[in-house]
C-alpha cells in the first residue's frame, strides 16, 4: 500500500506540468511537498492537485468554480456520470452492480450496511481483525445480532485466523471483514471463502491498490481518502438483490438508504461536489498511468 502511494507521488512529480505558464512555479511547489503517512487524508499525485487548481475558479470556461455550480447542472452532471463510468471501468464493476457515492465516509456505512442488509435474518457475522472491524460490529448490534465468526482482539489484531477457526453461520444476512486495518497493520490478501452467504468488506485503506472481483461481493465500500481523492465521500459498488430496499430494516433513515441513493443517482440530496469532481480526475489520472 506505501509502496503504491510512493511510486504515484514519484510519478506525479516526475510529468508535473505547469499551470498559469509558470513551470518554475510549479516545480517548487511540488519539491516542497512531503509524504504524508498520517491518519486520515492521504497524499495526492501532483498533477491532479494542479489540474484542480487550474480550473478551481472557472471550471472548463462555464464561468463559475465546482464548489459553486449546481449539483443538477449539465456541467456537473456530467463530472459525476464520468466519474461513475470511471469507476466502473477501473474496478470491473458487473453491469448490474449499482454504484453509490454516499457522504459520511465508511463509519456512517457501518450503520447503513445492517440497516440495507440485516432483512428478516436479523443476524450477521462479523470476521474481527482489527479494530475497524471491531467498531462495525458493535454498530450492527444495535439494530440485530452481530455475531464474532472470529476476533482476534485477545492477540492484538496482529494475524488473519485459519478459515478453519471461523465460526460462520449459514443463515446470517451477511459476512462483513475489513480487508486492511490500518490501525493494527493486518491485511486479508485474499478474499475469504464463505459460501452462498453474501460477503462485505470495507476496502477504504487499500481500494485502487490491487485488483478485486468485485462479483465475489454483494457490497464493497470504501472512504476515498487514502487512494482515490479527498475526505468527505464513500464509494460503494452494490450487489442488485442488496439495492431493491427488499431487506432494508422499516428503521432505516431515507438518508443511509441504499435504494434510495441508488435510485437518485447519488443525488438524493446535494452530495459532496467537490470531493466527486477530485475523486473524477484522481480517476482520470489512475486510468492514464495503468
Amino acid at each position: 500500500f506505501w509502496l503504491k502511494l510512493l511510486c504515484l507521488q514519484e510519478r506525479a512529480l516526475s510529468q508535473r506540468h505547469s499551470f498559469c505558464s509558470s513551470e518554475p512555479l510549479a516545480a517548487a511547489m511540488a519539491e516542497g511537498r512531503v509524504y504524508n503517512f498520517s491518519a486520515g487524508p492521504s497524499i495526492m499525485p501532483v498533477e491532479v492537485l494542479e489540474d484542480v487548481q487550474r480550473e478551481l475558479v472557472n471550471y472548463k470556461g462555464c464561468g463559475m468554480s465546482v464548489m459553486e455550480m449546481s449539483h443538477r447542472s449539465k456541467d456537473f452532471m456530467q463530472i459525476a456520470s464520468e466519474a461513475e463510468k470511471n469507476l466502473r471501468n477501473i474496478f470491473g464493476v458487473p453491469d448490474d452492480y449499482k454504484v453509490i457515492m454516499a457522504q459520511g465516509g465508511a463509519t456512517l456505512q457501518f450503520s447503513s450496511i445492517p440497516l440495507n442488509m440485516l432483512g428478516a435474518k436479523g443476524k450477521a457475522d462479523y470476521l474481527i481483525t482489527g479494530q475497524w472491524g471491531e467498531k462495525a460490529w458493535q454498530e450492527c448490534k444495535k439494530y440485530g445480532t452481530g455475531q464474532a465468526a472470529c476476533n482476534t482482539k485477545p492477540t492484538k489484531f496482529t494475524s488473519i485466523p485459519d478459515k478453519s477457526a471461523w465460526s460462520l453461520d449459514p443463515e446470517a444476512a451477511y459476512v462483513h471483514y475489513c480487508d486492511n486495518e490500518t490501525v493494527n497493520g493486518v491485511e486479508w490478501g485474499y478474499t475469504p471463502d464463505v459460501g452462498s452467504v453474501p460477503l462485505v468488506a470495507d476496502m477504504s485503506s487499500n481500494f485502487c491498490s490491487r485488483p478485486v472481483d468485485v462479483s465475489k461481493h454483494a457490497y464493497i465500500y470504501a472512504g476515498i481518502q487514502k487512494n482515490l481523492g479527498p475526505a468527505g465521500m464513500c464509494v460503494g459498488f452494490i450487489r442488485p438483490d442488496f439495492a431493491t430496499g427488499a431487506h432494508e430494516l422499516p428503521i432505516c433513515p431515507t438518508y443511509c438508504s441504499f435504494k434510495t441513493t441508488a435510485d437518485n443517482g447519488s443525488m438524493y440530496n446535494t452530495p459532496a461536489c467537490f470531493t466527486m469532481y477530485v475523486m473524477g480526475e484522481y480517476l482520470k489520472y489512475t486510468k492514464k498511468m495503468g
